[in-house]
């Protein structure tokens, strides 16, 4: 008779304490492709999109407004009261997605957590639905794309006040953290197969 107490005490633990869902699962609408500039963000957001299926891609650089982008242009670092009306129409884009049900992958840097919230939402129908993953390298192999890069208006200075404004996510924050190290292509797939997963594990 013990065994059987012990095993109903163990399976209403089990049930008190269910794990989050996964950070990127069967039920996400939208995934929020994040980190410093040159990690590679659009080009794993593209792939990603392509091979999810009827996806929307879209780069939050071209939300920034004008002002935002001469900022940057000159080597200035935006601030928070910069970024701020960027991020709610970034929430607001998300939002319309998560309610007519249509998959999103948006890169954007969303290096702290207050920017990751803001883009969420604190609505739970809306923040559920929604997906971030943390595109992770070094300082050393970062500047090096980024001097390969033709074309982009980011500053290669600026790229040390991104990894000192970074704020890695704590594991309550339930972002997944994705090296840079493999193919874009390979990176890609175990995206999307994290997508596919329909069980919270």
């Amino acid at each position: 008779g013990g065994d059987d107490h012990k095993k109903k005490k163990k399976m209403q633990k089990q049930h008190q304490h269910q794990p989050p869902p996964a950070p990127l699962n069967f039920h996400t609408f939208v995934v929020i492709v994040a980190g410093v500039s040159g990690c590679g963000k659009s080009s794993v957001g593209i792939a990603v999109a392509k091979l999810w299926g009827s996806a929307t891609f879209a780069d939050a650089d071209d939300y920034h407004p004008a002002e935002n982008i001469e900022k940057m242009r000159s080597g200035t670092a935006l601030n928070d009261s910069d970024r701020k009306p960027w991020l709610e129409a970034l929430a607001k884009l998300i939002k319309r997605h998560v309610e007519s049900k249509t998959r999103l992958v948006l890169s954007c840097s969303a290096l702290k957590k207050s920017y990751r919230d803001i883009l969420r939402g604190m609505d739970d129908k809306i923040s559920s639905k929604v997906g971030i993953l943390l595109l992770e390298g070094s300082v050393e192999l970062i500047a090096s794309r980024l001097k390969d890069r033709k074309g982009h208006f980011f500053n290669p200075k600026l790229l040390q006040s991104q990894f000192q404004t970074l704020e890695k996510p704590k594991p309550s924050e339930n972002v997944l953290i994705v090296p840079i190290l493999e193919p874009v292509s390979t990176i890609a797939h175990s995206i999307v197969q994290h997508l596919q997963k329909r069980s919270r594990i």
